[in-house]
């Protein structure tokens, strides 16, 4: 009988065979697209994101994980002899999914108050490998005996280092959600200007204008190195694997190392930049928020 569970939810883009390894359940995020409902992990895969994008009409629409379904989840756990619940949430300001967990922790402390089994509820305040690798080192920690403090502790800590770097290679999707304005989405498309995006506790910030898509690898490359504690991994996400082989050279070139891993942005990432982005995953400085 496992006396601890990790959870996290589909926004945290991990691998399925990590996603097993560890025995982490994930909460899986429904999208509606163009009239037809789908949930994430379970109707597409990752890499078949982007393609669906590419034919959409409209833009994606996500909808929150319900109070509702944490409750389900939590008292299933429970019955299964769970002790240390950890659930790792998508960014809280972004989402109200975070609050939704906390609410639904609160009202089963509230009706089960014979239980054993603690819960705790983590804001990544990020999205995709920077919220999904620190759930893979807090599950190797409580597989090595450490416990359920000391683990919120380690990712309270890393959640406020980790640091999303994003280029979006069409700008359709980005211009329609209203993040930059039709006419620099156009002159950009006729320019080929690839605008590069920091999206750290969950606050999105141009920090470069890139012409031309070798170029934009490059620059990805180099940013990450200037912002990055060096030595620590880092990973390579992209919308298609088209652009694993030329990520991988740059980053490695800059860096002195290969990344740690390289997998496909979800669609909480491409559903704001579109199916032509990648991003990189990496370890900064603490911030104070």
């Amino acid at each position: 009988m496992k006396k601890f569970v990790l959870m996290t939810d589909s926004t945290c883009d991990l691998p399925e065979e990590s996603v097993r390894q560890h025995g982490l359940d994930i909460m899986c995020f429904k999208i509606a697209l163009d009239g037809e409902g789908y949930t994430e992990r379970i109707d597409f895969k990752p890499e078949q994101f982007c393609q669906m994008l590419r034919e959409a009409k409209g833009l994606p629409m996500t909808s929150q994980i319900t109070q509702y379904e944490f409750y389900e989840r939590f008292e299933k756990h429970a019955q299964n002899g769970v002790e240390n619940l950890i659930y790792v949430s998508i960014n809280g300001s972004g989402s109200g999914t975070y609050a939704a967990a906390c609410t639904a922790a609160a009202d089963f402390k509230r009706k089960h108050p014979e239980s054993r089994m603690h819960i705790d509820v983590v804001d990544s305040h990020t999205y995709s490998m920077a919220e999904g690798a620190p759930v893979i080192r807090a599950a190797e920690m409580m597989e090595s005996g450490c416990t359920a403090e000391e683990t919120v502790s380690y990712l309270n800590d890393i959640y406020s280092r980790m640091e999303v770097l994003l280029v979006a290679y069409t700008l359709k999707v980005i211009r329609k959600s209203g993040r930059i304005s039709a006419a620099a989405a156009i002159a950009g498309e006729v320019l080929g200007i690839h605008p590069i995006f920091t999206l750290n506790d969950g606050i999105s910030q141009v920090v470069r204008k890139i012409r031309g898509e070798k170029a934009a690898a490059h620059a990805m490359a180099e940013i990450m190195k200037e912002r990055m504690v060096k030595g620590k991994p880092y990973y390579i996400m992209a919308s298609d694997a088209k652009y694993f082989d030329e990520y991988r050279r740059f980053c490695e070139a800059a860096t002195g190392y290969a990344p740690a891993g390289i997998g496909f942005l979800g669609s909480a990432v491409l559903s704001n930049t579109g199916p032509d982005a990648v991003g990189l995953v990496f370890e900064g400085e603490k911030r104070i928020r």
